[in-house]
C-alpha cells in the first residue's frame, strides 16, 4: 500500500470500501484516500476480506463465563465482613425536609451505619453532617430522591431499617406535566431561579441561557435565513409531534461495592466509565486518584445513565467509611425507574419547505421537553446534521418538572428528533409526488446512507410498496423507511498495554469496561490478528483503573477509541518480539511473520516455530508495550467536525384498527460503523438497538400520578418493555466503510442501531392506514386518537 515503516509523513493509499456483509451483494464501491500517518503507527490494515480474525464472525470471548455463571457482576461481589446498603428515598415530589429521625434505625439489631444526605440547596455536592462545613437538609424536588441510607449485616435487615427512618416534610406545590409547567402560574421547581441565567437553582443547564418560570432556554442554532427559505419554497409541510419519557431498563441496576480502608478506596461498580467513577469519588472524598481503584469485571448493560459515582457510589462509600467495612449497595427496580435518569419527552413543532424538484429551502424546529429536575431535552441533531439545506433554525427549551432528572440515553435527543423529522420528510415526498427514498437521494449527500438506501431498497423489496390504506378490512399492512445520523466520537484518554511472557502467554490490559457490547472480543481479535493466534489464545484484562486509562462506553466511542491503541501496542510488541528472537533464527525482523499460530521466515522455509517455541527464545522473561490513541490521521480533533455515521431502517407493520394494536412484522437495518470488527457481535448489537427502538415506539412510557406526583408503573409489570412475543423478524446488513482515520478504522454501532426505528414504524403506520400517528408510544389509545374520525373510512 505504499507504506514504508519508520518514514515520517508518508502518504499511504488507504482503501475506502463500501460493501455489504452477510448478504450476497456483487457490486461494491472502491476508492482510495491519502493520509499522513505518523511513524509510530502501524501500516494500514488490509480490508477485512484479506484478514484472518478481524472482520470474521467471532464468538464472545467471555461467552462461556456468562452462560455458566462464572462471570462476576457487581451484585455478585462478596467481601469479608461486607454490609448491605439501602437508600431512604423521598416520598414527596416537592418539599423541604424538616427533620430526619434515624434513632430507631440505628438501634435496630444488625444495623452498623446510618448516613443522612445533607447539602446546601442548589449545590450538588454531598456533605456528611459531621463535617465542620455548615449544611442543612436538602430540598426534595422529586419523589424517589435519595435522602438517607443505612448499612446492615443483611439485605433484609437493611430493608427493615429504612422503614424505621422518620422524615418530616414541609410539602410545596409541585408540577409534573410539561405543558402545565410552562404556564406562568405553575408551581416553580426552582423558586428564585426564574428570570435568571445559567445554572441558577441547580438546573444544570448551559450558562447564560435564560430561565423564565420553569422554562429554561432557548438554545438556538441558525444556518442562513429560514424566512427567505420559506418564501422561496413551492411546498411547505408543518407538523406537531410528541414523544414520552422513557426510563432506563438495563438488566443490571445501578450499584457498587465500596471498601474504604486507610490505605485507599476500592470500588466495584456497574459503570460505563471506571475512570469517571474514580474521578468523582476522588473529588468528593478528597483523595488522590492513586488511592481510588475502580473495577468492573462484568456489567449487565448501560445506555448512558451509568457514568460517574452517582448517589449509590457516594453513599456506599460514606457508609463504608463510617462502618469501617465494605458496603454492597444495588438499587432495586423501582429506584432505577425513579432516580437514575431517563430519556426526556418532547413536544416538537417542525416546518420544512422545498422546491418542486425536492430541494429543501428551509427547515425549522421549535421543541420543548422535560428532563425533570435537569436539562438536556434537546432534539435538534437530525434537523441540523442530516439533510442538505441552506437555511435552518432550531429553538430548544427545557421545561423543569418535579420528576427524576434525565440522563444520557442511547443517542440523546435523536430518536425523538428522527420521529418528527423523518415523518415530515415522508409527508414532503407525498406532497411532491416523489418516492420517499428518491427524495432522500436528492437531499442527503451522505455517501454511507446513499449506499444503505440502495442496498435496503433491493433487499427489502421496496418496489412492492403499495399506496396508503390499500388493505380492506380492519387489519392494515404497510411499510416505511427512516434514517438517522450519528457522529464518529473519539476519546484520546484511551490506552492499552500488551504483554508477552516467555512461556508464550499473551495478555492485553486496559481500564476500558465491557458493558455488554463485546469490546473484550474485539480486543482479543486485534491481538490475535497481529500474532497469528486465535482470540481465545489471548488473555483480556480490562475494567480496572490500575490498568492503562480506558475510554468511557457511551456515544458509540469505545471501539473507535480503544481499538487503535490496542492494535498499535500489539504491532509494536510484535516488532520487538521479532527483534528479540530474530538473531537466534538468523533472520531480520522484516523477514519474520506470523501465520496459523506459528512464526515463519519469508526467506527460509525451514524456519517454522510454534508461538510458544518462538517465545521461549526470548532472553527476557517478558516484553511489554503500551500505546495511546492518537488523533485521527486527517487531523480532525475528537468530537469536532461533522464526520458522521448513518443507518437506514425499513419496517413492515400490521395495524389492527379495531384493537388499536400495532404489530411489527419485519425490520431491515442497514448500518455502517467504519470497519466491522466482529460481524456476529455487530448483528447482536443491531438486533438489540432495533428491539429497543420498537420498545420505545410501542410500549415504554413513564406514568406519573398527577395528584401525588408519584410514578405509578415503576416496575416491569406496568412499565412495558418489548418481549420475545413481540420480537419481529430482524435482518441486518452492514457496509464496510474504510475512512483511513486510524490504525483500525473501526467505530461503534450502539447509537446508530436504534435511532431510526420508531420513525420507520411511524411511516409504515401511515402507509398501512393512510393516517399519520404523531404521538409516542403507539399504544391503543394513541392509535385510536390518530385514527379518530377516519376510522370509518378505514373499514
Amino acid at each position: 500500500m505504499g507504506f514504508q515503516e519508520g518514514q515520517q509523513n508518508t502518504k499511504p493509499t488507504v482503501p475506502t470500501r463500501e460493501q455489504a456483509l452477510r448478504v450476497g451483494i456483487a457490486e461494491e464501491t472502491l476508492k482510495t484516500v491519502q493520509r499522513e500517518i505518523p511513524a509510530s503507527e502501524p501500516p494500514p490494515l488490509a480490508p477485512n476480506a484479506d484478514l484472518t480474525v478481524i472482520g470474521k464472525p467471532t464468538k464472545r470471548w467471555d461467552g462461556k463465563a456468562k452462560v455458566t455463571g462464572a462471570a462476576r457482576y457487581t451484585a455478585d461481589i462478596r467481601l469479608p465482613g461486607m454490609l448491605y446498603g439501602k437508600m431512604v428515598n423521598a416520598s414527596a415530589p416537592h418539599a423541604k425536609v424538616l427533620s430526619i429521625d434515624t434513632s430507631a434505625a440505628e438501634r435496630y439489631p444488625g444495623v452498623k451505619a446510618v448516613y443522612v444526605i445533607t447539602h446546601v440547596d442548589g449545590n450538588a455536592e454531598l456533605r456528611d453532617k459531621s463535617k465542620e462545613i455548615p449544611s442543612r437538609y436538602p430540598i426534595v424536588r422529586y419523589a424517589g430522591q435519595p435522602i438517607a441510607a443505612v448499612a446492615a449485616v443483611s439485605p433484609q435487615i437493611a430493608e427493615d431499617a429504612v422503614k424505621l427512618v422518620k422524615v418530616a416534610y414541609q410539602e410545596f406545590p409541585f408540577v409534573i406535566d410539561r405543558n402545565v409547567a410552562r404556564q406562568s402560574d405553575a408551581p416553580l421547581v426552582y423558586p428564585g431561579a426564574a428570570d435568571q441565567a445559567g445554572t441558577a437553582g441547580g438546573g444544570g443547564g448551559p450558562k447564560n441561557v435564560p430561565q423564565v418560570g420553569n422554562v429554561h432556554g432557548p438554545s438556538e442554532k441558525q444556518i442562513g435565513y429560514v424566512k427567505e427559505g420559506f418564501a422561496d419554497a413551492d411546498v411547505t409541510v408543518e407538523a406537531h409531534f410528541t414523544t414520552q419519557v422513557q426510563t432506563h431498563s438495563a438488566l443490571e441496576t445501578h450499584g457498587v461495592v465500596a471498601d474504604w480502608k486507610p490505605d485507599g478506596l476500592t470500588v466495584y461498580a456497574s459503570t460505563q466509565s471506571t475512570s469517571s467513577v474514580r474521578e468523582e469519588l476522588a473529588y468528593v472524598f478528597k483523595l488522590p486518584k492513586s488511592k481510588v481503584r475502580v473495577m468492573t469485571e462484568y456489567m449487565g448493560g448501560g445506555f448512558g445513565a451509568k457514568f460517574g459515582a452517582g448517589n449509590p457510589g457516594v453513599v456506599a462509600t460514606y457508609l463504608s467509611q463510617k462502618a469501617n467495612a465494605p458496603v454492597w449497595l444495588m438499587l432495586d427496580r423501582k429506584e432505577e425507574h425513579l432516580s437514575v435518569g431517563n430519556r426526556p419527552d418532547s413536544d416538537q413543532a417542525i416546518k420544512i419547505s422545498a422546491k418542486k424538484d425536492g430541494t429543501l429551502t428551509a427547515m425549522q424546529l421549535v421543541s420543548y421537553g422535560t428532563a425533570g429536575t435537569g436539562t438536556g431535552a434537546g432534539c435538534s441533531g437530525p434537523v441540523i446534521n442530516m439533510y442538505e439545506c441552506k437555511n435552518k433554525w432550531t429553538r430548544e427549551y427545557d421545561v423543569f418538572t418535579n420528576a427524576g432528572p434525565a440522563a444520557s440515553f442511547r443517542a440523546p435527543g435523536h430518536p425523538q428528533g428522527c420521529f418528527a423529522l423523518e415523518q415530515a420528510i415522508d409527508e414532503m415526498a407525498e406532497r411532491l409526488d416523489m418516492d420517499p427514498l428518491d427524495l432522500r437521494d436528492k437531499i442527503d449527500v451522505n455517501p454511507q446512507r446513499r449506499v444503505e438506501r440502495k442496498l435496503g431498497r433491493e433487499k427489502f423489496g421496496w418496489s412492492q410498496r403499495r399506496k396508503p390504506n390499500s388493505d380492506s378490512g380492519p387489519v392494515k399492512r404497510g411499510v416505511g423507511v427512516a434514517q438517522a445520523v450519528w457522529y464518529r466520537i473519539v476519546n484520546l484518554d484511551s490506552a492499552a498495554e500488551v504483554r508477552l511472557s516467555r512461556d508464550g502467554s499473551i495478555e492485553l490490559m486496559s481500564a476500558v469496561q465491557d458493558i455488554g457490547g463485546g469490546i473484550k472480543t474485539v480486543l482479543a481479535q486485534i491481538v490475535a490478528e497481529e500474532f497469528g493466534l486465535k482470540p481465545e489464545d489471548v488473555v483480556i484484562r480490562i475494567g480496572d483503573t490500575r490498568y492503562p486509562v480506558g475510554p468511557p462506553s457511551g456515544g458509540s466511542m469505545t471501539t473507535a477509541s480503544i481499538s487503535p491503541a490496542a492494535r498499535n501496542a500489539a504491532y509494536r510488541l510484535k516488532r520487538e518480539f521479532f527483534e528479540a528472537v530474530g538473531p537466534s533464527l538468523n533472520s531480520s525482523p522484516d523477514d519474520l511473520y506470523f501465520t496459523g499460530g506459528r512464526m515463519k521466515s519469508k526467506s527460509n522455509p525451514a524456519v517454522s516455530l510454534s508461538f510458544r517455541q518462538a517465545a521461549a527464545k526470548m532472553r527476557q522473561e517478558e516484553l511489554s508495550v503500551r500505546a495511546n490513541r492518537i488523533p485521527d490521521y486527517s487531523g480532525r480533533m475528537p468530537r469536532s467536525g461533522m464526520t458522521t455515521l448513518g443507518g437506514v431502517h425499513f419496517a413492515e407493520v400490521s395495524v389492527d384498527t379495531e384493537a388499536g394494536r400495532v404489530h411489527v412484522e419485519r425490520v431491515l437495518a442497514v448500518q455502517d460503523c467504519g470497519r466491522p470488527m466482529n460481524p456476529l457481535a455487530l448483528e447482536s448489537q443491531i438486533n438489540g438497538g432495533v428491539l429497543q427502538g420498537i420498545s420505545y415506539a410501542l410500549y415504554e412510557n413513564r406514568v406519573l400520578n398527577h395528584a401525588k406526583g408519584l410514578m405509578v408503573n415503576a416496575n416491569f409489570e406496568q412499565y412495558k418493555v418489548i418481549g420475545s412475543v413481540e420480537t419481529p423478524k430482524i435482518e441486518v446488513m452492514v457496509i464496510q466503510d474504510y475512512q483511513g482515520q486510524s490504525s483500525t478504522d473501526a467505530y461503534g454501532i450502539g447509537e446508530p442501531a436504534t435511532m431510526a426505528t420508531s420513525a420507520a414504524l411511524a411511516n409504515a403506520f401511515y402507509n398501512a392506514t393512510g393516517v399519520r400517528i404523531r404521538q409516542l408510544p403507539m399504544t391503543p389509545s394513541s392509535v385510536f386518537a390518530a385514527l379518530g374520525k377516519n376510522r370509518s373510512e378505514l373499514a
